[in-house]
């Protein structure tokens, strides 16, 4: 995983006012939980006392209660209260767990993973998608690294294949370009793939320029995609690091083309009921492949058509490598 990012790891719901929530996300035990007002809390899921999940507690206000000795935390991972010790007592120093900053976007809730303060304050996220859409979210667990669910969808050579009966119909399997923009880590790219008739592939400056009114996939660094399907037609994917061998992929379809209450409900479910339809058929492939975490150098031979993919691990590497470089200064600094 990438330090001191913003990750997409739950949706909003899934976390409600008065229940912890225990959870495992980027190798980590945590625990989310709302005070009455619905602002949201996370804490690393391990008592300060005697090492106990305090998911298995309860909530009072901004706090989490341990269930096994009763001991008080906040939202800032500080322990007000220890029972045993009396109301009055002071708390000793160092009875604390790592608090964790979150916030909540588009129904997602997203964490900073990293030594640092949060930088930007807010998660990236892409623009023009916003409550006006409305949709369905759909929660899919995978047995791969989060780097592997992401490549399937920076990937154009396989929809023929393993798509053929749905979003790949149509046999073209002859990958022209493909058109790419790369910026604030971000990756962009526009599919012009066609029948094989025997022609040379184009290059990408052979193809139209690219055009945000025109259907094209976007990811944001570290872990959100979208399919630019219309202005009015999106599908949103977060794939939520759990450890080094699993992802849970959160789905949503998003549409403002049906606004009718009942109907568009209807047009909602459907979305969603095709969508998932085409996950599984990635699903079977994805988690056939070895290693099931990626890297810049490994063993695989890539082609030309693979160009978003090998655009994703450098930009990753830097990523990890500019992590890396600023925990090493820090240390420094510290010492």
């Amino acid at each position: 995983m990438i330090r001191d990012q913003w990750y997409a790891v739950l949706s909003s719901d899934e976390v409600r006012c008065g229940n912890p929530f225990g959870v495992v996300r980027l190798g980590e035990k945590l625990v989310f939980w709302r005070n009455e007002s619905g602002e949201l809390f996370c804490l690393r899921d391990v008592c300060a006392h005697r090492g106990a999940s305090l998911s298995g507690g309860e909530c009072c206000g901004n706090e989490v209660i341990c269930p096994f000795h009763g001991f008080h935390f906040d939202g800032d991972g500080g322990v007000t209260q220890i029972p045993a010790n009396g109301k009055s007592a002071k708390t000793p120093e160092g009875f604390r767990v790592k608090a964790y900053s979150v916030r909540e976007k588009f129904g997602m809730i997203f964490l900073w993973w990293g030594n640092s303060q949060p930088n930007p304050s807010e998660p990236p996220f892409f623009e023009n998608l916003d409550d006006t859409f409305s949709g369905s979210t759909s929660r899919h667990p995978w047995t791969v690294h989060y780097s592997r669910a992401v490549e399937n969808q920076l990937d154009l050579v396989h929809l023929p294949y393993v798509h053929r009966k749905s979003i790949g119909r149509g046999n073209r399997t002859l990958v022209n370009g493909p058109v790419q923009v790369v910026r604030d880590n971000q990756i962009q790219f526009w599919v012009y793939n066609e029948v094989d008739k025997g022609q040379t592939p184009l290059k990408a400056d052979q193809l139209p320029p690219p055009d945000a009114n025109r259907q094209h996939i976007h990811f944001i660094f570290p872990n959100i995609w979208q399919n630019w399907i219309s202005p009015e037609f999106r599908i949103f994917v977060a794939f939520a690091p759990v450890d080094d061998a699993n992802t849970v992929i959160y789905m949503r379809t998003c549409q403002k083309f049906v606004t009718i209450p009942g109907l568009k409900h209807i047009v909602n479910g459907l979305n969603r009921f095709y969508s998932i339809k085409v996950l599984k058929e990635d699903e079977r492939v994805v988690c056939t492949q070895i290693p099931i975490a990626t890297s810049l150098k490994m063993d695989e031979k890539l082609i030309p058509g693979d160009l978003p993919i090998i655009t994703y691990r450098r930009m990753r590497e830097d990523l990890k490598n500019a992590a890396r470089e600023q925990d090493d200064a820090q240390q420094e600094t510290l010492s």
